[in-house]
Order: structure tokens, then C-alpha cells, then sequence
């Protein structure tokens, strides 16, 4: 199989910034993040990549960045699927807080095991399993089949979403997806064989580098 699987994690959002819990809320890119989005779109188009089908989530960072990647990289627009499945993990009772904020609310202890346990949520909110939960089965469905069948496929949604999907297709342990992050807007270039396991691997990367963020 020689064709491609990409992942993007959104570009800057207005809450990323300000270094805000996001999780299901619904702010838009920063100009930042629209001009990261437009450098995506344009290194995957310098890559010779184009789309026959494309998927994000059902928030408008994720969308706008799926928009103008594929504005950029021009020619005919795939078919868009928009799914909650797709959709960041929720913080619960931290959305809309400030790292500041939360830690003087339940402490600096408590609000690190919410963001890097991979079982323990915040109140009222899902944990990475509980987002891997969502994720895995929906592309197991809904988007392994076009990849199997030989298109080139993307996909634009979030940090935890993205690394829910990372850890099956790449098969890490739970300890082992703790550490990985994703810098905004930085495609993550997939080719797998025919049963689904990577076969070739890059991440395409700005000058700045990783950024965990928080949704």
C-alpha cells in the first residue's frame, strides 16, 4: 500500500493561548493558528499529497484547519465527515479554567494526575481511556476501510483525540502515550500495510516545535 494516512491536530486555538482547558468547548483558531494551519496545508501539498477523503471532529478549530489545508493544497475537495467520535476530550469542570486557576482550586497534584493519568478524569469529564473508548471503534469502522482500500485519507481533530488514535495505530502502552505530544497544526504522515500496522512513519515539524496544549 503506498498511500497515506494524516493526521493534523487543530492549529493555535484562542484558548491555547491563553492557556486554557478547552476540551469541548468550541473557541476558533488565533491568526496564529490560521497561518499554522496554511503552513500544513502547504508542506502536505509539497509532499505531492492530495485527498480522496478527509474526517474531523465536530468543533470549529479542528474545521477551519481541515478547510484551509485543503484550500491550500488546491484541486478537487474530498468528502468531509464530521463526527463527535473525532471530538477533543472533555475536561469536565476544567474547561474554561487556566492552568493557574484549576491548580488553585484542587491543587497543583491533583490537576497533573487529571492531565497525564490515562484512567483518572477530572470531575465531570472523560480521561484519555475514556476518549480512546470513542475514537478507536469509530475508525476502525468509519475510516480504516478507505484506507484499506488504497485512499489517501485525513484526518483533523485534536491532541488527545490524535493520540487515543496514535496509541492503536501504533501500538503503545498506556505508559508510553503519556509522553507523546503533538505540536499544532504538524502532520503526522502514516503509511500502513495491508492489516493495519505502520509500515512507514514521519511527523513534519515547524521550526518551533512540540506544544502538549490542553485541547
Amino acid at each position: 500500500m503506498t498511500n497515506r494516512l494524516v493526521l493534523v491536530r487543530h492549529g493555535e486555538s484562542e484558548w491555547n493561548k491563553k492557556n486554557i482547558f478547552t476540551g469541548i468547548r468550541n473557541p476558533d483558531l488565533t491568526d496564529k493558528g490560521v497561518i499554522e494551519a496554511v503552513w500544513a496545508g502547504r508542506v502536505l501539498k509539497g509532499e505531492g499529497l492530495h485527498f480522496d477523503i478527509a474526517f474531523t471532529s465536530k468543533l470549529k478549530r479542528a474545521q477551519h484547519t481541515l478547510d484551509i489545508i485543503l484550500g491550500e493544497i488546491g484541486g478537487e475537495t474530498p468528502a468531509v465527515f464530521e463526527d463527535a467520535a473525532l471530538n477533543e476530550r472533555d475536561y469536565g469542570e476544567l474547561s474554561g479554567l487556566n492552568k493557574e486557576e484549576a491548580r488553585a482550586r484542587w491543587g497543583e497534584e491533583q490537576v497533573l494526575t487529571w492531565r497525564r493519568s490515562y484512567e483518572i478524569p477530572p470531575p465531570g469529564g472523560e480521561s484519555l481511556k475514556d476518549t480512546a473508548a470513542r475514537v478507536q471503534p469509530y475508525y476502525i469502522k468509519n475510516i480504516w476501510p478507505h484506507v484499506a482500500a488504497g485512499k489517501n485519507v485525513i484526518i483533523a481533530a485534536h491532541g488527545n483525540s490524535l493520540r487515543a488514535l496514535i496509541m492503536y495505530l501504533e501500538q503503545l502502552s498506556e505508559t508510553q502515550i503519556l509522553d507523546r505530544e503533538l505540536a499544532t497544526a504538524a502532520p503526522q504522515v502514516y503509511r500502513l500495510d495491508e492489516s493495519g500496522v505502520v509500515a512507514e512513519y514521519r511527523e513534519l515539524v515547524r521550526s518551533e516545535g512540540r506544544d502538549s496544549g490542553m485541547g
